[in-house]
């Protein structure tokens, strides 16, 4: 199944990309600047998903106490902790010839910084020893209350003065059929990756969970 989704990725990302390069035109105003855009919301997107399934993941690890949600959450984590730092530097990229400047403290930026933050100490603490066998119901409840901020970054471009482009707003971002057909091969092959690794990456740590019971119980 693994191979299947990311043979399916790497398929539908030929297609993207040539949709990006060679069938949506180049925006007016922005340039050829703007396909970043291509690459930097599917990341964004699928960042939000993956906290969404941590958010999840912890509260049925929380009501059933099982550790295969635990080593969901984990790995769900680690991929949107990767696609949301991807998306910042990809946004910095795009920020540079179009705002003059790498970073600005919009409400965007600042609130998805932040969310960055806050699950990377989740990985941070996932890593270390601290907390003994109570520790996977400590991640639990970081994983719940960490995702009150992914409605903020969400909404931070529409409810607060911010310069940051809302792609999917009232006027649908300016952009042309070409362009949100690009968005949505763009989106899908992302997110084909995105279930390739989460399986993967689950699969990896239930793996190592199983060695190293037998490990112990060899001792």
């Amino acid at each position: 199944m693994i191979e299947l989704f990311a043979l399916a990725a790497a398929a539908l990302s030929v297609l993207a990309q040539w949709a990006v390069w060679f069938y949506a035109p180049v925006e007016a105003s922005m340039g050829v600047v703007q396909k970043i855009f291509y690459t930097h919301l599917p990341l964004a997107w699928w960042s939000f998903v993956s906290f969404f399934v941590v958010f999840v993941a912890s509260i049925l690890y929380l009501a059933r106490r099982r550790a295969a949600y635990a080593r969901l959450a984990g790995a769900a984590c680690e991929i949107g902790v990767l696609f949301s730092g991807l998306a910042l530097v990809t946004g910095m990229c795009w920020a540079r010839p179009i705002w003059n400047v790498w970073w600005t403290w919009d409400p965007r930026l600042t609130t998805t910084l932040v969310m960055w933050f806050v699950y990377a100490a989740y990985l941070l603490l996932r890593a270390s020893d601290v907390g003994g066998g109570r520790k996977d119901a400590v991640l639990a409840v970081l994983g719940v209350v960490a995702f009150l901020d992914v409605p903020l970054v969400f909404l931070s471009a529409r409810y607060w003065r911010s310069i940051h482009p809302a792609v999917f707003g009232p006027q649908g971002g300016g952009m042309e059929p070409e362009m949100w057909r690009a968005m949505l091969a763009n989106l899908v092959a992302m997110g084909l990756l995105w279930l390739a690794l989460l399986v993967l990456r689950a699969r990896q740590l239930g793996v190592a969970a199983a060695v190293s019971g037998l490990a112990r119980r060899a001792r």
